[in-house]
């Protein structure tokens, strides 16, 4: 194996967070942690109304972890939770009318960021990185 292929996870893995920091870095003024603008972004694109677990499977983290997070969410105002109308022992996730809006920044500040970050490379180069990491993401799914 040559060693392109072998820094090739690191930097990967190095640029997927540097990215995140430089964005939480953005949005820390909106009064944000990283875990509740995720949380407010896969809710915004996934739809109103994920499941506790879905959300969980969505953020990485375990749903114990997410019950605090949701917690402190709820507190604030971003989210609410309502009983499923099947099964009373699951729980779906709702946006609220600040959530909704702040979601708006939130992917303003974000879109901002990726020009930025993307700018000098070329539609053709984007578009090739795009296929690389769907193909690593779709192998990374099957294994």
């Amino acid at each position: 194996m040559n060693d392109s292929h072998e820094q090739f996870g690191g930097q990967l893995s190095e640029t997927a967070r540097v990215w995140r920091n430089k964005l939480d870095q953005r949005l820390r003024p909106l009064g944000l942690s990283q875990a509740k603008w995720m949380a407010i972004l896969y809710l915004s694109k996934q739809g109103d109304g994920l499941m506790q677990r879905e959300l969980a499977n969505l953020l990485g983290i375990e749903g114990a972890s997410l019950v605090g997070l949701l917690d402190r969410m709820a507190h604030d105002g971003w989210i609410e939770r309502r009983e499923h109308p099947e099964d009373r022992r699951c729980k779906s996730v709702h946006l609220t009318e600040q959530a909704h809006a702040v979601s708006r920044e939130i992917k303003a500040v974000a879109g901002a960021l990726r020009r930025e970050l993307l700018d000098g490379l070329s539609p053709d180069e984007i578009q090739c990185c795009t296929r690389v990491l769907a193909h690593i993401k779709q192998r990374a799914n099957q294994i």
